[in-house]
């Protein structure tokens, strides 16, 4: 149900403690019987909380009570015993005084403006209670920009209850991948006795693997071309795999040797059954042979 302004003042004024007898009995048992005014006065009470978690508790001095207790006539000193006086004789009957003429009294004046004052003073509870309200908030604005300067300036000072919460910021900071270096590149001419090419054979120094093109030679029917490596560094020729019938072929099979052994062998190919070798070694000598020279260096 809605309530007037003079309840929700009621209310605010119960919170704080500032009514006296009378109102307090008056709200409490509204509260009994009501329990959205009871939901009111424990949220003003909710809201006027936070004056007292700023405000720490005073013991007073214990001179303050005894002043207290002399000022009601509660002192703890013996008072003097009250002393009456003594009762004086009656006085003596006056003479009975002389009969004297009634006259009759006017009839008394009926007089109907009899002055009523309920309004005045309800008119005055409320404007009380009004700047009672007005003083609880701007006391409680005051609180509460108090208490958010406090929070920014020096949070240390409040309750751990009231203090900011910290916040945490995760920022990715996503660094760009270097670009890569680019390798040594070498290159082999396979040619017959100083001849055209008839295969160019590429090498990539930092990954090791090889392409070979084919610009000016044709295997015949039932044969085909296979590559080779020769070192002095190894007891026999080994197979690096059969050309394929297009123009490129590539392999990484040279990633089992050093540098040393790659840069300096000779490569040679060879013509051999169709599939290659059957036993692993060359069955003819080499038709094309060359070295490998570098043509791009290693950028330092």
């Amino acid at each position: 149900m809605a309530h007037s302004e003079d309840h929700i003042a009621l209310a605010a004024e119960y919170a704080l403690g500032t009514l006296d007898a009378d109102e307090r009995a008056q709200v409490e048992t509204m509260m009994a019987v009501d329990a959205e005014y009871t939901a009111l006065v424990h949220a003003w009470e909710y809201r006027l909380g936070v004056l007292n978690q700023m405000v720490g508790s005073v013991e007073p001095r214990p001179i303050v009570w005894e002043n207290i207790k002399a000022a009601i006539g509660h002192s703890t000193e013996q008072q003097a015993p009250l002393v009456l006086p003594e009762a004086s004789p009656p006085p003596e009957p006056a003479p009975p005084p002389a009969e004297e003429p009634v006259v009759a009294a006017a009839p008394p004046v009926a007089v109907d403006h009899v002055s009523d004052n309920s309004n005045v003073i309800q008119l005055a509870g409320r404007v009380r209670r009004l700047r009672s309200v007005a003083s609880m908030a701007t006391a409680l604005a005051a609180a509460l920009v108090a208490m958010l300067a406090v929070q920014v300036y020096r949070p240390e000072l409040l309750p751990e209850a009231l203090r900011p919460k910290p916040r945490i910021q995760t920022v990715e900071v996503k660094t760009p991948a270097p670009s890569p270096v680019p390798s040594a590149q070498y290159v082999a001419l396979l040619q017959r006795d100083g001849g055209s090419p008839a295969f160019i054979l590429t090498v990539d120094a930092a990954t090791k693997n090889f392409t070979v093109r084919k610009v000016g030679a044709d295997a015949e029917p039932g044969k085909s071309f296979e590559l080779w490596l020769i070192s002095d560094k190894l007891p026999q020729p080994r197979s690096l795999g059969v050309i394929g019938g297009s123009d490129f072929t590539a392999r990484p099979v040279l990633a089992g040797y050093d540098a040393g052994t790659i840069n300096a062998a000779t490569y040679a190919v060879t013509v051999e059954p169709a599939g290659g070798s059957p036993t692993g070694q060359p069955t003819s000598a080499p038709i094309y042979v060359g070295k490998l020279i570098e043509t791009v260096p290693a950028t330092r």
